[in-house]
């Protein structure tokens, strides 16, 4: 699986889950509309995506995706089209609804991810865990084996309807 894209560059550490989809917006159980309230409670938000259309590959500083536990987050960064979120780290519990909605967290250097914020076009190669800015050089990450198969495979629950066959497969066999 492969993400190429343009990026959008959040030039600041510490985003938290009401920048990202401010709580107004926590009305719904499911992820429909949720990309259009996009960045509403970063200040420059709604700017930033606007100078930055058709970007799908999210460029910030460090512990991105931190305060609340809402999967919301997540499901407004897909709505909006982004596949991909690049930062030195990430709240625990972004990360982990990252993964469950197969949005890609990767986690870079500081000095990796400073320097992918001025990148035009980055591709992000999920099975061999290497990123390439522009015409650079392939940058290795790292992800949680598990969880990049929930990514690999579109998010935890078509992971997780995947092994229906086996469990029953199991479950005939018992």
């Amino acid at each position: 699986m492969k993400i190429e894209g343009s990026v959008l560059p959040v030039r600041r550490a510490n985003v938290d889950t009401d920048q990202i989809i401010p709580a107004r917006y926590l009305t719904r159980i499911d992820s429909g509309g949720m990309g259009e309230h996009l960045f509403e409670g970063m200040p420059d938000g709604p700017q930033l995506l606007a100078q930055h259309p058709g970007a799908s590959i999210v460029v910030a500083g460090e512990n991105f995706g931190c305060g609340s536990s809402r999967e919301h987050a997540a499901w407004a960064l897909l709505g909006r089209g982004f596949k991909a979120v690049v930062a030195p780290s990430f709240a625990r519990i972004f990360e982990e609804n990252a993964y469950t909605n197969a949005l890609v967290p990767v986690v870079v250097a500081p000095a990796i991810a400073e320097a992918l914020l001025s990148a035009r076009h980055v591709t992000i190669d999920v099975a061999a865990q290497t990123l390439r800015a522009d015409d650079g050089e392939p940058i290795a990450f790292t992800l949680d084996p598990l969880r990049k198969q929930f990514v690999l495979g579109g998010g935890f629950l078509q992971f997780l309807n995947a092994k229906i066959p086996a469990i029953r497969a199991w479950e005939a066999a018992r």
